[in-house]
């Protein structure tokens, strides 16, 4: 407004001769500094914003009263919203004796004018009266007054239209000129105009100085065109210019910023060297560039030096080192960091305890976590992403439990759960599998006014596939797409693997086809989904079908892949391609994991070629790996159907030294194997071992035990070990009472033999082909065939 009324004055004067006088020293509206009692910025804005309390100006100003321009600029600023009483209080003024009518109070008058439509004709006048009197500034001095005044008024646009009007007027302007307007511009966020100034000055001839370099440096980092900020800084040493501390740091932090920390390091060097100290704010970029490219070490040398040169670290220094860090695993370094940064006053923010608790959940320092979890709490410096960290640890780890008490702790301090918070409660639940409480919370945050997203969703589906609800998981789904979320990636390959795992591999495999056709692309996982899906039902053919498909679309299969065919191969008995498998996977660089040898190791034991599973774990422990329960217990088996007690109680002893617990499974075997070699004593200690260590038999291990005591005479301990099960609730199969009526057949007591019989009928169990065999004909092939059942 202000520019278009200037306009107006200047197309009916002529223009007055102090306009092509660029440096005139104007006679009353000189270029004081701004505000010369109050160089503080922030407070100025803030002045703009509220009038000054205990203020009154209604009163006459006092003749002999000794005013500031500070004092005149608050008194008009009182008046703002009165802009006729704003000009009154001016006039005034200008009348005291004494005062200087300086270009700031003049111009914080015109905005407050204009600011009404009923006062804008006098801005108008006023206006013209400035710019066509004996006492007007020169172009520069006005223009950057106007610009600092239209910085708290948004008005640069204007500024911009009155630099305009002074060139298409022949007014070019100088050196201050162009430091004004590329300043405005920067003020603007506009950093490429600041530029194009910068150019059309050059272009004129305008005689340029340092200040005006560093401003189109700012600007150019801003964009950022780092190699056009490396050629000014250049063209300023070789005109013999120094760049300012401010410039160098404006520099070296946009070099940080976009990774080339070769440049930033070569800049600071030179910064030294020009004989200027390294500051806080380049430091601390620096520190952060070495962060993001993994030398974290580097960093804390650099944070150790500016120490000892006499540099302080603020909350900005010690944030990204507490960040990066905890990133990096160093948590004893993290943590003294923050108890450092307390020491010295600096509050820590939400921020650094949210990196902290993160960093001591990645380390699994539980005790730690949740200590300054609790700590924040109480100084009140937790926020949402807080709890979300925590909560999601909890969840992804089936904590539910746990999670939920941060969940109402988090409710009760009055922090509103988001989507997110959702997201990991609902995961957790879906992840224990009760899908009523998930979908209740589900239920629970639309009721609240929060949109699910597509994890929300996706989550869901997951659980109730998991659960074997593939119905409620396409419903799920539908939903979903209904309310226009469109599924992602995750999403596709949810409702693949979930129809895998329920036996629905063939229907997986056609929706494969509707996903592509929309726009999915398959990557490894959907196709290792469908190859188990297949090697499970026994597909085999299918999942090589799959496995050669997946390669002709340029797929590279990895170990999971491999692993899934190798197992499909060892099932099916076709060990010799899955052997082939194994070579086709070395050869391709991959590395076979622990898994992909359990399935191999397996595959030879159940062939019972121990010799060739003895290879493979030899070769196993070679590559660095270590083998599981898993591998133990296949290579246990494997010796004991072999009757090689001797090298299956070995691993059990090694199993012992490496620190891995033995299951249900390896003590059930190893039992077995005893039973049958006739060392009964051991086999008993082992028993009592299993049981000292809290594991519970089950009705595999109490069949075994029966078994093997009733095959070697021991009919009495036998009867108490199905004592032991009735005591547990535990009902005795078919199986093991054909054990004890053999047993007690064979010993010659039908009488017990006959009274387990209708104890069986019973407890309902129906007697099969092999218990009336033993009772009507007492053939030896009954108890044989029992003896032989492991």
């Amino acid at each position: 407004m202000i520019m278009m009324m200037m306009r107006s004055s200047v197309a009916s004067s002529p223009v007055p001769p102090f306009l092509l006088r660029s440096l005139l020293i104007p006679k009353s509206l000189c270029s004081h500094p701004q505000f010369p009692e109050n160089p503080n910025p922030e407070k100025i804005t803030s002045e703009f914003e509220s009038e000054p309390k205990n203020a009154d100006f209604t009163e006459p100003i006092s003749q002999n009263s000794v005013l500031t321009q500070t004092h005149v600029i608050n008194s008009l600023l009182t008046h703002k919203n009165d802009p006729r009483s704003a000009l009154n209080h001016f006039k005034q003024v200008e009348r005291k004796r004494g005062f200087v009518k300086t270009v700031d109070a003049f111009c914080v008058l015109l905005h407050i004018l204009v600011g009404f439509p009923e006062t804008q004709n006098l801005a108008k006048s006023l206006l013209a009266e400035c710019v066509f009197g004996d006492s007007a500034p020169a172009p520069a001095v006005f223009v950057d007054h106007l610009v600092e005044c239209a910085n708290r008024r948004n008005m640069f646009g204007e500024i911009h239209e009155l630099h305009n009007k002074m060139v298409c007027r022949g007014i070019s302007g100088d050196c201050y000129t162009v430091h004004v307007m590329m300043r405005a511009c920067l003020k603007d966020e506009k950093p490429e105009k600041a530029e194009e100034y910068f150019r059309e000055a050059k272009a004129k001839g305008i005689e340029l100085d340092a200040e005006v370099y560093s401003i189109v440096i700012q600007a150019v980092c801003r964009k950022p065109n780092l190699s056009l900020a490396f050629v000014l800084l250049k063209e300023m040493r070789e005109m013999g210019w120094v760049p300012s501390e401010g410039t160098y740091t404006c520099v070296i932090g946009t070099c940080v910023k976009h990774g080339n920390m070769v440049e930033a390091l070569r800049l600071k060097d030179e910064m030294v060297s020009c004989g200027k100290s390294m500051n806080l704010v380049v430091a601390t970029n620096l520190m952060k560039g070495y962060c993001v490219q993994g030398n974290l070490d580097s960093a804390l040398d650099l944070f150790n030096k500016i120490g000892e040169d006499g540099l302080s670290p603020n909350k900005v220094t010690y944030s990204v080192l507490i960040e990066w860090c905890s990133k990096n695993g160093n948590m004893e370094k993290a943590y003294e960091l923050y108890t450092q940064m307390k020491e010295k006053g600096i509050q820590p923010s939400v921020f650094n305890v949210n990196s902290l608790i993160l960093g001591f959940l990645k380390s699994r320092s539980l005790e730690n976590a949740f200590k300054l979890f609790d700590e924040a709490v109480e100084c009140g410096i937790v926020n949402v992403f807080t709890y979300n960290n925590l909560l999601s640890w909890l969840s992804e780890k089936g904590k539910v439990n746990e999670a939920q008490g941060i969940w109402k702790k988090m409710v009760s301090k009055g922090v509103e759960p988001n989507v997110v918070s959702y997201n990991n409660l609902i995961l957790g639940h879906c992840r224990k599998g009760d899908m009523d409480v998930a979908n209740s919370l589900f239920l629970e945050m639309i009721e609240k006014g929060l949109k699910p997203n597509v994890i929300t969703y996706s989550v869901l589906m997951d659980g109730y596939f998991k659960k074997g609800d593939t119905e409620r998981g396409f419903d799920v789904f539908d939903q979903m797409v209904g309310v226009n979320i469109v599924p992602t990636d995750f999403t596709f390959n949810t409702v693949i693997n979930g129809l895998c795992k329920v036996g629905r591999t063939s229907e997986a495999k056609e929706m494969l086809k509707n996903f592509v056709e929309r726009g999915f692309i398959p990557i490894c996982l959907t196709y290792n989904s469908i190859i188990d899906g297949f090697v499970k039902e026994g597909a085999i053919n299918s999942a090589l079908s799959v496995y050669r498909g997946m390669c002709e679309s340029g797929i590279s299969p990895n170990v999971v892949t491999y692993t899934s065919l190798i197992n499909g191969f060892c099932k099916s008995n076709n060990i010799d391609l899955a052997l082939k498998m194994l070579n086709e996977m070395k050869s391709k660089g991959l590395e076979l994991d622990v898994m992909a040898y359990c399935t191999l190791i397996d595959g030879f034991c159940k062939r019972r070629d121990m010799e060739s599973a003895r290879e493979l774990f030899s070769e196993l422990r070679e590559v660095g790996l270590s083998p599981n329960i898993v591998v133990y217990n296949s290579m246990i088996s494997g010796f004991r159907n072999l009757d090689n007690m001797e090298a299956a109680l070995d691993l059990h002893k090694k199993m012992i030294n490496e620190g891995i617990p033995c299951d249900l499974q390896t003590y059930t075997t190893l039992i077995d194997g005893l039973l049958k070699d006739g060392k009964l004593p051991l086999a008993s200690d082992l028993y009592s071992e299993m049981l000292s260590k809290g594991i519970v038999p089950d009705i595999i291990t109490y069949t075994v035990l029966i078994n093997g005591l009733c095959n070697k005479g021991q009919l009495e301990n036998a009867r108490k070990i199905l004592e032991d099960m009735d005591g547990k609730s535990m009902t005795p199969s078919v199986l093991i009472y054909n054990t004890l009526i053999a047993g007690h057949f064979k010993d010659g007591n039908l009488q017990e033999a006959f009274r387990l019989h209708d104890e069986m009928l019973d407890r309902g169990l129906v007697p099969d082909e092999i218990t009336y065999d033993i009772l009507v004909n007492g053939k030896a092939k009954a108890v044989n065939t029992l003896a032989g059942v492991s």
